[in-house]
């Protein structure tokens, strides 16, 4: 992976924290453990990784307060993104990262240009000119990954009111025509092995559908109950 994460020659060796975030556990946090390996490679002194799985939405993940507590003036916090830091609005985002600045610490993010070295050497407008654009740069940043969490999060419920709106509760559209199809046939009075013949599955599926379909009939009675419940 190409890296955006140097130091500067004049203060390396730095100390560098990383923290590393998943949404879910269904994703790996092993993935990016490239990204400690590179850090390395850039010539920090990584003093400790912070793993945690949790959504970037939250600003009260235990891995990352204990990350900011631990930083030390001069560190420097590495990520796999910025929207690993941070997906929160931005007042808040921004609030966040101020509270690693305040630790004395500044991010070192690929994808985010850092221009805190060159705004520290320079003086006068050159300074205010680089510091300005740093933190313009920064809140595009933080406002992008923001509004990445909130498009998918609208595509999710515009996904689920949809399959809603067409009937569908979940489970492949196969499958659905195929239980639909053994209720119906066990329905009309066909045997578990014809309604299995005529459905193109096997006993097994017929028996289980037939027995979950009976038992949601128990939960929600139905004024007409067929009678045709006996096994053929």
């Amino acid at each position: 992976m190409a890296t955006d994460i140097e130091p500067s020659p004049a203060l390396a060796p730095q100390i560098a924290r990383v923290y590393l975030r998943v949404s879910t556990d269904a994703q790996d946090l092993r993935r990016q453990d490239a990204i400690v390996a590179e850090a390395k490679a850039a010539g920090y002194y990584v003093a400790a990784v912070y793993r945690e799985k949790a959504s970037g939405a939250r600003a009260d993940r235990p891995e990352l307060l204990r990350m900011i507590a631990d930083l030390q003036p001069g560190e420097v916090v590495i990520a796999e993104k910025i929207d690993r830091i941070s997906r929160l609005p931005l007042a808040e985002a921004e609030q966040l990262v101020e509270t690693i600045r305040a630790r004395g610490a500044r991010l070192a993010i690929p994808g985010v240009v850092d221009l805190s070295d060159l705004a520290a050497d320079a003086e006068g407008i050159a300074r205010i000119v680089l510091e300005s654009v740093q933190a313009m740069l920064l809140k595009i940043a933080l406002q992008m990954a923001h509004d990445d969490y909130t498009d998918r999060r609208e595509r999710q419920r515009q996904g689920i009111a949809l399959a809603k709106a067409a009937g569908r509760s979940g489970g492949r559209k196969g499958d659905r025509a195929t239980h639909a199809r053994i209720v119906a046939l066990r329905e009309a009075g066909k045997s578990i092995a014809k309604t299995a013949e005529l459905a193109d599955c096997d006993r097994s599926t017929v028996k289980r559908v037939w027995a979950a379909h009976r038992a949601a009939q128990v939960q929600e009675p139905s004024p007409q109950r067929n009678h045709h419940e006996r096994d053929r």
